[in-house]
């Protein structure tokens, strides 16, 4: 008999059992069935016009000698020198930053940028231990288990709003937000995975100005918004300071497959990621970063943002609202103000099994969704909207969106009726 592994707890933080792994072990499993309705992933909606773009560009490609370079050679640990100043271009044109290419790396897709940051700037110092702060919970499912160290993540609970439309939303609540030495950075996501929540222009300058005040820095995660894919229904400005950590991720774009990310701060956290991005990678991959070079040197891709991603997602989100409260009718339902991103995040009042149980069932249905108990790490308390929530997307093809929809009404009656 072969001798059991004994696995590190490095390992064991990374294996088995996080709501990430779950999530890919979902996605995978329904795209090879054929037959599950894949309502839980966060992969982007392969939009026609969209293809087309890439596709020129790569047979534009093809007969340049950058083809060559883009499959044959490694580039520098920061990324391509050709593509960070075309990005830092783009941004000092249109939105008049104070960046260059010295305040820009290229990552292995968000997830990496983050497990690295994260990694960076919390964990043990000296005899401290500092912490990741996320000012709004429910947050990214895969924020979760990015820590090497316990207990590095803490959140805040939100303040929950109902508006005269329907629907609620989640805001920061900052007499809650207590910043000590023993937190590293700030962190969010806007618009925020899961309930796609856009945070103001006022709550991003008042955590840009805690971050000044405390000397510490504000992460935010742009997979989904501005400037690119610029997945955002609302008017709200991007935010860059010297206190800024931005990610911007090409996945949402369209370009999952490329797993490339971009990175934009200070020259020394640049410097810190991009050396320990080489220790772990090497190098990084070259076919997203030659894909989007020219449409960051001519702006197209802001067009391409504004013109076809941004109102495709616009539509999905207000079909599938339509659908939800086509569906569910009179059966309890509250639906998050869609306000960017590829999600509905629903609650079920007062529902008497945990999301998690409900999650279990729709999967015997075919349907994939996210139980939103993932969403709620680093609190000190449970919050009631963790085992009422799921988060669902509208991404994928409609006709899958609007039958997932209507076996996901069918069930919940089916509970609340079970339980009367």
């Amino acid at each position: 008999m072969a001798k059991k592994i004994d696995i590190s707890q490095f390992g064991k933080s990374l294996g088995p059992g996080s709501g990430i792994i779950e999530l890919m072990d979902d996605l995978g499993k329904a795209m090879a069935k054929g037959d599950m309705l894949m309502m839980g992933g966060g992969n982007p909606a392969i939009i026609p016009q969209v293809v087309d773009v890439f596709r020129e560009r790569m047979r534009a490609l093809i007969d340049t000698p950058d083809f060559a370079r883009m499959i044959g050679v490694y580039d520098p640990r920061q990324g391509n020198e050709q593509v960070l100043q075309a990005l830092a271009g783009l941004l000092q044109r249109h939105f008049h930053w104070d960046i260059d290419a010295r305040n820009l790396a290229v990552t292995g897709g968000g997830q990496t940028a983050f497990f690295l940051l994260f990694n960076l700037l919390a964990g043990k110092h000296g005899t401290q231990h500092r912490r990741i702060l996320f000012p709004l919970a429910p947050e990214y499912i895969g924020y979760a288990n990015q820590g090497l160290t316990e207990d590095m993540l803490i959140a805040v609970p939100p303040i929950v709003e109902h508006d005269d439309e329907g629907f609620f939303k989640y805001r920061i609540d900052f007499d809650r937000l207590e910043i000590d030495d023993s937190i590293a950075a700030l962190c969010v996501s806007r618009p925020t995975n899961p309930t796609g929540n856009v945070l103001t222009d006022g709550e991003m300058r008042r955590l840009a100005d805690l971050a000044d005040a405390h000397d510490i820095p504000l992460v935010i995660d742009n997979a989904y918004g501005a400037p690119f894919p610029n997945i955002i229904f609302e008017e709200v400005n991007p935010l860059w300071d010297r206190h800024t950590i931005l990610t911007m991720s090409l996945s949402k774009l369209g370009l999952p497959g490329t797993r490339t990310a971009f990175l934009a701060g200070p020259p020394a956290i640049i410097d810190a990621v991009s050396s320990a991005n080489c220790v772990v990678t090497l190098a990084n991959n070259n076919v997203g970063q030659y894909l989007v070079r020219d449409l960051f040197n001519d702006g197209s891709i802001l067009r391409l943002c504004q013109e076809t991603i941004q109102p495709y997602y616009r539509s999905r989100a207000l079909q599938a609202v339509a659908w939800v409260r086509e569906a569910f009718g009179d059966t309890p339902v509250e639906i998050h103000r869609p306000e960017g991103a590829l999600f509905l995040w629903l609650r079920f009042p007062d529902l008497p099994i945990p999301s998690s149980q409900l999650y279990e069932r729709l999967k015997a249905r075919r349907v994939i969704v996210v139980p939103g108990h993932y969403f709620f790490f680093g609190l000190e308390e449970r919050h009631p909207h963790e085992h009422q929530c799921i988060r669902m997307t509208y991404s994928q093809d409609p006709a899958i969106v609007q039958e997932g929809i209507g076996i996901l009404a069918d069930e919940v009656r089916a509970i609340y009726a079970e339980s009367s």
